[in-house]
């Protein structure tokens, strides 16, 4: 049985983030890919459909997301990526990504993934371990 806590007064707010956000031989840099989910957005794309395909590109197919080209490929059904690759070109986003980047790591000291943020409350996983839905319901609870 799922269990759900009801706070309508909580807005969640996305910020995609690098894992390794400097510039090196990182198979995991995809500054790129995060720049995409805010033009995803922008064009009007179902964003649960754009994880999904970003998801399975990146994470399963272990697909380079720093080519424009790959990611027009990965999301050809998703936008409309004539427009998609007018604005990765433009940079526009590039900076948002580096605000987020500053904001995970060097303002809230983020080093594992999924870490939530809420008021003066944090939780943060542990390396491998992650959070469980026990802890989630009780950071959410307040």
């Amino acid at each position: 049985m799922k269990e759900t806590v009801d706070r309508s007064d909580i807005t969640i707010e996305w910020r995609p983030i690098e894992l390794y956000p400097q510039e090196g031989d990182h198979f995991a840099h995809i500054s790129l890919a995060c720049q995409s989910y805010y033009i995803a957005k922008e064009l009007g794309a179902d964003m649960k459909i754009f994880h999904a395909a970003m998801f399975q590109a990146i994470a399963i197919e272990r697909q380079n997301a720093e080519n424009p080209k790959v990611l027009c490929m990965i999301l050809k059904n998703i936008v409309d990526t004539g427009r998609f690759r007018t604005i990765l070109d433009s940079g526009k986003y590039a900076k948002q990504i580096n605000e987020n980047n500053n904001l995970a790591y060097e303002k809230n000291k983020i080093w594992f993934l999924p870490s939530f943020r809420m008021d003066d409350k944090k939780l943060d996983s542990e390396g491998g371990v992650g959070i469980s839905p026990q802890e989630l319901r009780e950071f959410l609870k307040g």
